[in-house]
């Protein structure tokens, strides 16, 4: 069922068996994963449908071919994961690869055929055609075919619009959230909390990932004191569509994988020396981009496609070609200016073969978690389907006793602080885009200690006086028991401020994850220890109030 967004029925706060934050694929897959005999209230901060599930292009890997295997796809995931990937993780993933693409069959989901068989591409480092795509648009047709079970489902309730601005932990256990809904402030408590907030990539300036984007679960779940694991691997697609003054628009790597080529100003190939040159890894494309670009003193370089079928280009990447057209660029005939930008976190929430975090009646599906699946670098379209894979581990979720929880009742108070100054509000939203270009100048592609420490240091006291803001320090007092009504100005200064202290604190997280890794591995770039060393094949794990530290791999 879904509630209409910006309902005024306050959202029941007794007895959901479990909550589910995010609405995107990870999100959706696993309320219909669910019991259907528990009650599920799923939360989405967005009153749209956006998210970066909707906007994912390439497509959803899976051995269905003859030429392929499973030990292929594993190979081909653990090479990408340059040393870090849990092999029983990747051998979950691809083993089970198949029956979720039987699943969404059975959901309704229409994949792309070629001679009655389902229709694979090549994305960069697969060894084999194993990509299954509906057009370039795999990523929204598969949220569609999941809304549409979901708002049909009567123990799940749709809510949009609704914030998480904490968890609820009680005898170190996870029983609920608390929310801003409207105007209204209050906590909701449940049997399991599952996040599936997707990552990270709006911190940074450049980025394929919409606003929600901001890493806001891994704050959720580091001030909850679940551990956080490989934050620094951060994947920056090479191929972003590049234009001033507009925003960043994923060039699918499907492309290249159909025959399209990069070429720089000079018309020369700015991947010649890679080893598999267009369809090398993500971090090594990129890299070799963002140093082409840095020599030849351009924003950009070009992906031209004038050596695939014109009529291919139509059929399989309609969205591609009309985006370009909206900006003036024709790419069956001209080169497509791109660049890299953050798309993807490899690292998040950490969590077990079952999504369970280290927080009891906490799990994680989807980007947020941190699974062993993607190691130091993910391979291409790995991601939908780790979704989909975690996703089904919901069917034998295991919830807290209700009988230890003392519930909640439902009066409101009218919250009495003084209403911030519009200018107010609009510092804040300054300091959140400040923060954004300084992510992406010192925590982007390539990374040292200087630039990093001194960026700390900055955010560092930044956070330091926002933690003195008047309005969240009294928000924070508000007791699990208490339900709180703003003013509508406070409503929006309390969205802008949750929105910087959880960038902060991501950022923050991410940086020490960054500074304490001195080596370069697949997603994580320091010039200033620009090799991989065998001591640093390892996880990194950080928790509230330890010291960041190894965790070494068992396979």
């Amino acid at each position: 069922m879904l509630r209409p967004p910006f309902s005024q029925e306050p959202i029941p706060i007794n007895n959901w068996d479990v909550i589910v934050i995010g609405a995107g694929a990870a999100g959706l897959m696993t309320c219909l994963e669910l019991p259907s005999n528990l009650k599920v209230l799923l939360l989405n901060r967005n009153t749209s449908k956006i998210s970066s599930s909707r906007w994912a292009q390439g497509g959803i890997a899976s051995v269905v071919r003859q030429d392929d295997s499973f030990d292929l796809h594993a190979e081909d995931t653990l090479k990408a994961g340059d040393g870090l990937c849990d092999f029983q993780a990747v051998e979950m993933l691809v083993k089970e690869a198949p029956g979720c693409v039987e699943r969404l069959q059975n959901l309704g989901m229409i994949f792309d055929q070629s001679s009655d068989q389902l229709a694979t591409t090549l994305e960069a480092a697969h060894s084999r055609r194993r990509v299954l795509h509906v057009k370039d648009r795999t990523g929204r047709a598969l949220v569609e075919v999941l809304e549409d079970h979901i708002e049909n489902e009567k123990n799940i309730l749709h809510c949009r619009g609704v914030r998480v601005t904490e968890l609820l932990i009680e005898n170190k256990e996870c029983r609920g959230v608390q929310v801003l809904d409207g105007a209204n402030l209050y906590w909701i408590k449940s049997r399991a909390v599952v996040l599936a907030t997707g990552g990270g990539g709006h911190l940074f300036t450049n980025t394929t990932n919409p606003a929600q984007s901001s890493g806001e679960g891994i704050a959720l779940a580091w001030k909850a004191g679940a551990a956080i694991e490989d934050l620094e691997f951060v994947q920056f697609h090479p191929t972003a569509l590049k234009f001033y003054g507009a925003p960043c628009f994923l060039i699918s790597e499907a492309l290249r994988g159909e025959g399209a080529i990069l070429v720089d100003k000079n018309g020369e190939s700015p991947v010649k020396n890679l080893e598999n040159r267009d369809l090398a890894t993500r971090d090594q494309v990129s890299r070799a981009i963002m140093k082409n670009m840095h020599d030849n003193n351009v924003d950009h370089v070009g992906l031209d496609l004038r050596y695939i079928d014109p009529e291919k280009i139509v059929e399989r990447f309609p969205t591609i070609l009309s985006r370009c057209q909206d900006y003036g660029v024709n790419p069956l005939n001209e080169v497509i200016p791109v660049a890299p930008a953050a798309h993807y976190w490899m690292g998040g929430v950490k969590t077990d073969l079952n999504a369970s975090s280290t927080r009891k009646g906490l799990y994680a599906v989807g980007e947020v978690a941190s699974t062993g699946v993607h190691g130091a670098n993910r391979l291409a379209s790995n991601s939908l389907m780790e979704c989909l894979v975690f996703a089904r581990k919901m069917s034998s979720i295991v919830l807290n006793d209700f009988s230890k929880f003392e519930k909640f009742d439902r009066s409101f108070q009218e919250f009495n602080i003084e209403d911030p100054k519009e200018h107010q509000i609009s510092i804040i939203a300054e300091k959140i885009d400040e923060l954004r270009k300084l992510c992406w100048l010192n925590l982007g592609v390539s990374r040292n200690k200087v630039n990093m420490s001194k960026f700390l240091n900055y955010i560092q006291n930044d956070i330091d006086k926002l933690n003195k803001n008047d309005l969240l320090n009294s928000l924070e007092k508000i007791k699990f028991d208490q339900k709180i009504k703003l003013s509508e100005r406070n409503r929006r200064a309390l969205n802008l401020l949750l929105d910087l202290k959880n960038r902060q604190i991501t950022t923050i997280t991410l940086l020490k994850a960054c500074l304490f890794r001195e080596e370069s591995r697949g997603g994580h770039y320091r010039d200033d220890f620009p090799d991989k060393d065998k001591n640093w094949e390892c996880h990194t794990r950080q928790q509230l109030d330890q010291k960041i530290q190894k965790r070494f791999i068992k396979n």
